[in-house]
């Protein structure tokens, strides 16, 4: 007659061991609790039937958790992250001798009892009643099976944890009950399989599999006689008889283990004994966990994937699952990182600028029309060590992806606004009359029927680089040579909202989270932006386009026992941002500041590209963002606490008196993309034929002083001009002009900002719109240019 399951009636198995559980549960023998035999009998008999009884009959084995594997697009290994290091394996795949050690010391009459042994109850109640204390434990591997599905539960929570473990009978019995059950379901090889499986071997090794790799560097299916002697001895205390820290006393109980063998015949006494003099043979291997284990720099990127993981809705509604589906693990991520982007990335960062630098680097490659991240890396290595360089700061992401606030992007705004006013019906001839100096045109029309105004009392002005650089200019020109007061009159032309709204649909928003100040000074790039951002942005001008959202991570898959299940992942938007003309158009403009502009030392020689410089007032930050048709990149340089300046600096070995966009980004920029692109097609941009701005004006009048780097943005100069607002008596923009001194391609800043209005170390404020006074600074105290 066959058994009957829980819920169903009692087999007679159940029924005895319902019956343990009222007449010895108590004694606790089964795991050993401390408690003399005698007076646990009748406390047992007080109710632990009622509780037996109550207890679910189901108990569903928990999904165990695993290393996750994180591959580039290729599916190369990347990194392997893990909350608890262990690699399933089949009963097949452990050597026997692992499955005969195990069973000799831990439960030796294990293919002869059921759920409870209760031959090896008696014997334990005997021995601990004549000890007066706990010197021999009853506990199956079933028992212990189930108590290690309690403690896997529990995860990290060390509340949960601690009811798992707790030494109470109410646990014992519900121990007991799941026990019967597993039997019943289950049979003797998948239990063993799934304790071997589960059980903590030390050194933060969970399962046999990653216990023999830790101590043997091999696979469990090698392990000879005494490794699994050895690994079988660990699992009753993992600290005492841990073979890294203690020889002496981890040999002894090895020893102990093979004698249990030989006296149940698992092995000969001459083959026990053999194996007793051989030495322990340790070949450790260090845990190899988390993304600083990332190879070919990728450990920000690897960080970026888990910030994906943990903050996506894909892969759960609330933050609580996101994050138990990263730490069970057994994930396999494929990412669309391209090692050989990756590899270029990290070889020009490493070669302009060192580690020991006072000053940082971050770069980031995408793919236009997908959206993919490429490449993704920096100067300072990821880990935790800051005396060291080290940081877990990705200086290429926004600050809730695990960046900072950002970095004002200089003059790589500028074809933002350019988009903004060609997409508006503007054409590329526009010319103003782009003045030496001027005050920002007032009143400025900004989004919702507002108006930003300058201060009449205190207008705030701008300069260009030198006072030669005086239009009428057109866009290319203008754009070309990076002029100030160009792009500060086609925005107050244009009106604020269509460049915010462009800015938008690009994807271009500030790192902090906030959102962009409606203020004539957007133009110059006076909102802090990640490099990720301004790449994906600039890789809808290469799209003809279409900006697409980023993304890292092509597949995941889910190891469910022997089989993987595929999981859902975030997917690219892809929208149109600008029509195909626009976009040709501001390719056009951005192709001509690379042959002939301040983005020269960029180039990438017959390979066609575009792209833009930019340089912050007070040199904080230099930027350098450009495309191909098939890859755009950003390099930023800078200080990421924003305290040292780029003058009179050595980065990369190579001092500089000040730094500009074209000339330490630009060359960044190019060696990345010149490997990130070697072998790949060189397809050509859609150019189309801009308009004849040019004038009868001499070659001085027009400042025509050749391809030099600007500083509001792009150019050096003198910085001037009003504060932001809250600084001034009715606020103005949060971002100030230029000007130059005369003379030299780069000349000499003769003014600068007080320290306190550096960004994040002033009050400035955001002024009123309309009425007396204007939109106010950023917020951060500081004009950048």
């Amino acid at each position: 007659m066959p058994k009957k399951r829980s819920g169903g009636g009692l087999s007679p198995m159940q029924q005895a061991a319902k019956f343990l559980g009222v007449s010895v549960l108590a004694g606790a023998v089964m795991a050993g609790i401390a408690l003399p035999a005698a007076g646990a009998l009748g406390l047992a008999a007080k109710g632990s039937v009622k509780g037996f009884d109550e207890i679910p009959a189901d108990l569903k084995s928990p999904q165990l958790s695993q290393r996750t594997t994180i591959l580039d697009s290729q599916g190369k290994q990347i990194a392997t992250v893990y909350s608890r290091d262990r690699t399933v394996v089949d009963l097949k795949d452990i050597s026997p001798y692992m499955q005969k050690a195990i069973v000799a010391i831990e439960d030796s009459r294990f293919y002869k009892h059921g759920a409870v042994d209760l031959k090896g109850v008696l014997r334990a109640l005997n021995k601990n009643a004549q000890e007066g204390g706990v010197a021999q434990g009853a506990s199956t591997l079933t028992q212990q099976l189930v108590k290690n599905y309690f403690i896997e539960e529990a995860g990290d929570d060390p509340t949960k944890v601690a009811e798992a473990t707790q030494q109470t009978l109410g646990r014992k019995i519900r121990e007991l009950k799941y026990a019967i059950q597993i039997e019943d379901k289950l049979g003797k090889k998948k239990i063993l399989e799934n304790y071997l499986n589960i059980t903590f071997f030390g050194e933060q090794a969970y399962g046999v599999e990653a216990a023999s790799q830790r101590y043997f560097s091999k696979h469990a299916k090698d392990l000879n006689l005494q490794e699994s002697a050895l690994l079988a001895g660990i699992v009753q205390s993992p600290s005492r008889y841990d073979p890294v820290n203690d020889e002496a006393e981890a040999t002894k109980r090895r020893n102990i283990v093979l004698q249990r063998m030989a006296e149940l015949g698992d092995i000969s006494q001459q083959e026990a004994d053999r194996a007793k003099r051989a030495p322990l043979g340790l070949h450790t291997s260090r845990p190899k966990n988390g993304c600083i284990t990332a190879v070919r720099g990728a450990g920000f990127f690897c960080d970026y994937v888990r910030q994906v993981i943990l903050t996506d809705p894909v892969f759960g509604k609330t933050k609580e699952a996101r994050a138990k589906l990263w730490n069970r693990g057994g994930l396999t991520v494929r990412t669309t990182l391209d090692p050989q982007a990756q590899e270029s990335v990290q070889d020009s960062v490493k070669d302009h600028v060192y580690r020991s630098d006072a000053v940082a680097t971050a770069a980031t490659i995408v793919e236009p029309g997908t959206g993919k991240i490429l490449a993704m890396g920096q100067s300072r290595p990821y880990g935790v060590n800051v005396n060291n360089g080290e940081t877990t700061i990705n200086l290429s992401v926004d600050q809730d992806m695990g960046g900072g606030a950002g970095y004002q992007p200089g003059s790589t705004f500028k074809p933002i606004v350019a988009a903004a006013a060609v997409e508006g019906g503007k054409s590329p001839a526009q010319e103003y009359s782009s003045p030496y100096e001027m005050a920002y045109p007032s009143p400025v029309t900004a989004c919702d029927g507002k108006v930003w105004r300058n201060d009449p009392r205190r207008p705030e002005k701008l300069k260009n680089e030198n006072d030669s650089e005086r239009g009428p200019y057109g866009m290319a020109e203008a754009t070309a040579k990076s002029v100030n007061t160009y792009y500060v009159q086609l925005i107050s032309d244009i009106g604020i909202c269509p460049v915010v709204d462009m800015a938008k649909k690009m994807g271009v928003a500030r790192a902090d989270g906030r959102k962009i100040v409606q203020a004539p000074s957007i133009a110059l790039g006076t909102q802090e932006m990640s490099p990720l951002t301004m790449a994906s942005a600039y890789a809808a001008f290469a799209s003809r386009g279409t900006y697409c959202t980023p993304v890292a991570i092509e597949s995941v898959t889910q190891k469910a026992g022997s089989r993987q299940k595929s999981l859902p992942v975030p997917k690219s938007t892809c929208s149109r941002a600008m029509s195909e003309k626009t976009a040709d158009t501001i390719s056009t403009l951005l192709k001509g500041v690379v042959e002939d502009g301040t983005g020269q030392e960029a180039g990438l020689g017959s390979r066609p590209s575009a792209g833009k410089t930019g340089t912050t007032d007070e040199r904080f930050a230099a930027w350098f963002v450009g495309y191909t048709p098939n890859m755009a990149g950003a390099v930023w340089v800078g200080d990421p606490q924003h305290k040292r300046k780029m003058t009179n600096i050595t980065i990369g070995g190579v001092p500089h008196d000040k730094v500009y966009g074209g000339e330490v980004p630009g060359p960044i920029w190019r060696d990345m993309m010149s490997g990130a692109l070697e072998g790949r097609p060189a397809p050509d941009f859609h150019l189309v034929d801009l308009p004849d701005d040019s004038h009868d004006e001499d070659d001085q009048k027009k400042g025509d002083r050749g391809a030099t780097d600007d500083h509001n943005g792009d150019t050096p100069g003198r910085a001037t001009g009003g504060l932001i607002g809250g600084l001034t008596n009715g606020g103005t923009a949060d971002g100030g002009p230029t000007a130059g001194a005369l003379g030299g391609s780069f000349p000499t800043p003769t003014f600068s900002l007080p320290e306190n209005v550096i960004q994040g170390q002033g009050d400035g404020g955001i002024g009123g719109i309309g009425g007396n006074g204007g939109t106010g600074g950023n917020g951060h105290g500081g004009r950048r240019h």
